[in-house]
This record gives C-alpha cells, sequence and structure tokens, in this order.
C-alpha cells in the first residue's frame, strides 16, 4: 500500500515540475566551455609570442584562467554566468577555482580567520585530498610494476 502511494505521489510530483530545456542547457554549456577553451588557447598564443617558451605560456595561462575565475566569483559575476551557462563553467580549472573561492566569499563575514580561513578549501579540500591519494597510489603501482 505504501508503494502505491509513493508511486502517485511521484506521478504528481512530475506533472506538477517545469520541464527542462535540456537542449539549451547543452548549446549554452558547449558554447561557454569553448569560449573558456578560445580564450585559453589565445591566450597561450600571446604568452608563447612574449616568451618563447611553451612549457610557460601554458602554465601562465592557467595561472591566468584562475585568476580570472577567482575575481568573477568574488564580484558575483561567475554564478550569473554559472546560472546560464551550466556545466560550461566547471572546465577544470575555472570550476575549481570557483569551488575554492565561493566558501570563502560567503563566510567573509564571520572575519578572515574563522570565517574565510576555515571555509575556504570546504568544496575542493577533497578534491585535493583524494587527487593527491589517487596520485601517491597511481605513483606507487608505477613504481612497483616499473620494477619487474
Amino acid at each position: 500500500m505504501s508503494l502505491h502511494k509513493n508511486a502517485d505521489y511521484k506521478k504528481m510530483i512530475q506533472a506538477h515540475l517545469p520541464k527542462s530545456p535540456c537542449l539549451k542547457n547543452c548549446l549554452f554549456a558547449f558554447l561557454t566551455g569553448g569560449l573558456i577553451c578560445f580564450l585559453s588557447q589565445w591566450l597561450f598564443f600571446l604568452y608563447e609570442w612574449l616568451l618563447s617558451d611553451p612549457e610557460i605560456a601554458g602554465t601562465l595561462v592557467t595561472v591566468t584562467l584562475i585568476f580570472l575565475a577567482s575575481l568573477l566569483t568574488a564580484l558575483g559575476v561567475f554564478d550569473r554566468i554559472a546560472r546560464r551557462a551550466g556545466a560550461g563553467t566547471l572546465l577544470p580549472v575555472t570550476g575549481f577555482a570557483n569551488a575554492t573561492v565561493s566558501p570563502a566569499m560567503d563566510a567573509k563575514s564571520e572575519g578572515f580567520v574563522m570565517g574565510v580561513g576555515s571555509k575556504i578549501f570546504t568544496v575542493s579540500g577533497p578534491v585535493i585530498l583524494y587527487g593527491t591519494l589517487a596520485s601517491v597510489l597511481y605513483g606507487t603501482v608505477l613504481w612497483i610494476v616499473s620494477l619487474f
């Protein structure tokens, strides 16, 4: 009896939910992600032209994207773009910068130590932890395999 009521309730909820514009959302995500990648490539060409070193140019592109995403997050612009663009803003560097700065901005009223300092890595901290752990495990397995 309980399962039947639950299924009826789900049907009722589904009937009243607004339809998600999936195609439109995918298009915005694709275009925004492409625009970020286009900007990144343009920055790479610019830095490479200025410095004549592709490795340093690549590093500067990453630093620039982190800076821009952090600045736009602090100004409240990144969230407005992400609301419209969806997953297109979640390219690894820009999404990670946003995930690091957002909790800190939310907690800035609590002060620099108890607010910003303690909240800055609430979202990105687990990513850093498990990314580091996975790289150590992968490195260990690679080292063991290379012994044979």
